[in-house]
């Protein structure tokens, strides 16, 4: 697995887009099951999945956080076994949120906290993080091939 973070209109979807160029894309809808990237994944096709931090927010409203948080980490399980039977190398992009400002409403720090959960369990199993800020990509993380990215 590989993950992509940064800010808002940072590039990072026109960096995966070049480095992936036969990617299959498969964006998070509010509101739906994680599962839905599963028909979106085809076997030696890379798969990037988007879309996170509009699912979670409209997740806030019907899950507790570590409920939240055990169904991602079932998904991010469920990428590593793809990765390892079907040959599907997974793509994630989130968004970096807040840089250190808080906002006030509770529900917004909810979110900025959960997602910034979501990116630490996303990068202990990467291979590989990127930071892109300004369309400049810089490798945080790089993991030697056949060892355990966590």
């Amino acid at each position: 697995m590989q993950l992509f973070i940064g800010g808002a209109c940072a590039g990072k979807r026109d960096t995966v887009s070049e480095r992936f160029p036969v990617a299959r894309w498969h964006r998070l809808e509010p509101g739906t099951p994680l599962e839905g990237w599963r028909e979106t994944a085809i076997s030696g096709e890379p798969l990037v999945v988007t879309g996170w931090a509009g699912w979670i927010e409209a997740a806030l409203a019907t899950r507790t956080d570590d409920g939240l948080r055990r169904e991602w980490e079932q998904t991010l399980d469920a990428f590593a076994d793809a990765e390892r039977e079907r040959a599907v190398e997974v793509v994630v992009i989130l968004p970096e949120m807040g840089r250190g400002i808080v906002p006030m409403a509770v529900e917004e720090r909810r979110l900025r906290d959960l997602t910034g959960w979501l990116a630490q369990d996303v990068a202990e199993r990467s291979e590989a993080v990127w930071y892109v800020r300004h369309g400049l990509v810089q490798r945080l993380r790089q993991v030697k091939p056949g060892a355990d990215a966590r």
